[in-house]
C-alpha cells in the first residue's frame, strides 16, 4: 500500500467501556410505595402498583446513557407469609413490560434468616455485578431508605437517597440527595466518567 504523504491513515480505536448500572430500590423509587403510619410498605398486587412520575422517561435516559437498570428488592413478606410469591412476580411481569429494565432481583428473606442478599447486605448488587461483568465503582445505588443505601455503600456504589422523610431512622453517609428518580439522573449523569 503506497500513501502520498508521510503519515498513516488514523485508525479509530475503540476505548473500552466500563460495563456500569443503576441498582433501583423498588417500592417508592419505581412504584409508589403505600404509607402507614408514616412507613412505607409494597403494593399487595397489580391493582395497587402505581409507577412514579416521571421513571419511564428517566429510566430510558439512564438506558441511552448505557447503563444497565437493576432493581433490588426485599420483599419479606413472602418469608412472613403475607404476601405470595406469585402476586410479587405479576408485579415484576408488569414492570419489565413498561419499564427499560435489565434485571430485577428480589430477597425474599426476612432479618432472621440471615441471608447474604436481604439488603443491607450487598449480595444482589455483587451476584448481579458478577453475572453482567458490572464495575460496581462506576454503578449506583438509588433507594429511599437506610438498607438500600448501606447496600450501595457496602458494594462500592455512588448512593442516591430519595427522602419521602418516612417516619424512621435516614441513612447517612450518601452521595446525594433528592426527590424522586427522576431529579437524579442528571446528578448520575454529571458523575458519570464516561461519554454519553
Amino acid at each position: 500500500m503506497i500513501f502520498e504523504s508521510n503519515t498513516l491513515p488514523s485508525k479509530t480505536i475503540p476505548i473500552p467501556q466500563k460495563n456500569r448500572a443503576v441498582f433501583l430500590d423498588r417500592d417508592g423509587v419505581i412504584n409508589r410505595a403505600i404509607v402507614r403510619d408514616g412507613r412505607p410498605h409494597s403494593p399487595a398486587n397489580i391493582a395497587e402498583l402505581v409507577i412514579l412520575p416521571g421513571v419511564p422517561e428517566a429510566l430510558h435516559r439512564l438506558r441511552a446513557a448505557r447503563f444497565h437498570l437493576i432493581v433490588v428488592t426485599n420483599q419479606p413478606n413472602v418469608s412472613r407469609g403475607v404476601q405470595t410469591r406469585a402476586s410479587i412476580e405479576a408485579i415484576h411481569t408488569a414492570l419489565r413490560a413498561a419499564l427499560p429494565l435489565s434485571d430485577i432481583r428480589v430477597c425474599y428473606h426476612d432479618d432472621a434468616d440471615g441471608c447474604g442478599c436481604r439488603k443491607p447486605a450487598a449480595g444482589m448488587l455483587f451476584d448481579a455485578a458478577r453475572d453482567a461483568g458490572i464495575d460496581l465503582a462506576a454503578s449506583f445505588m438509588v433507594g429511599d431508605r437506610w438498607r438500600d443505601i448501606e447496600a450501595g455503600r457496602r458494594a462500592g456504589c455512588k448512593t442516591i437517597f430519595i427522602d419521602y422523610d418516612y417516619a424512621e431512622p435516614k441513612p447517612v453517609g450518601f452521595d446525594f440527595k433528592a426527590a424522586s428518580l427522576a431529579a437524579s439522573v442528571e446528578w448520575i449523569l454529571s458523575q458519570s466518567d464516561l461519554v454519553v
